[in-house]
């Protein structure tokens, strides 16, 4: 079973991935953007927000997408893989920006993954109030420096990226403690 932890900054993703890989001690834990060499550098391309253009931007998270699939999901398919983040993402950061039409995303994402997704999407949601919180207690990368009004409307992307690709999205509240995240996402699997 393939599934992907989703949401934006500080909800917790890397934590619950932590608390699910004593449960599947044999998965498979990628990320996405970063779960490949190549991935690595588009990673830190994307996140240094040196990109002039949001369509170059997007460009790089499929190019990391396609690889991704093509190195670490696609011959995984057999086992659990758990991936902090997925083409739900990419999608989502490309609705904010509202330069590439719904009917394009999903056709390049389409393309970049061969439609191969997850089969379960856990979104971990975060209050404005928390999410505040939790940003002025850490050093912000190039996206956390748009603010919280951005990154909430990633947040609500998010759902609207799964609706696109046709994801079965969980939402889980991502103020809850982190023993009773776990046991809600477990409980779906």
């Amino acid at each position: 079973m393939y599934i992907a932890i989703e949401g934006i900054d500080t909800a917790g993703k890397s934590t619950q991935i932590a608390a699910l890989k004593e449960h599947f001690t044999d998965a498979i834990i990628t990320k996405e953007p970063g779960g490949t060499a190549i991935g690595k550098e588009i990673r830190e391309l994307v996140l240094s927000a040196r990109a002039q253009s949001k369509r170059a931007e997007f460009l790089l998270f499929l190019a990391d997408r396609a690889e991704h699939v093509a190195e670490v999901i696609e011959p995984n398919l057999s086992k659990m893989i758990i991936s902090d983040r997925s083409a739900v993402s990419g999608v989502a950061y490309a609705l904010t920006q509202d330069e590439i039409s719904k009917k394009e995303l999903v056709e390049l994402n389409d393309f970049a993954t061969k439609k191969i997704y997850p089969q379960k999407v856990f979104l971990l949601r975060l209050t404005k109030e928390e999410l505040e919180f939790r940003l002025s207690q850490k050093e912000l990368d190039g996206i956390e420096l748009r603010g919280s009004e951005y990154l909430l409307k990633i947040q609500d992307s998010i759902i609207e990226a799964a609706k696109l690709l046709n994801i079965e999205l969980i939402e889980i509240d991502a103020t809850l403690s982190k023993e009773t995240i776990t046991k809600e996402i477990l409980a779906y699997l």
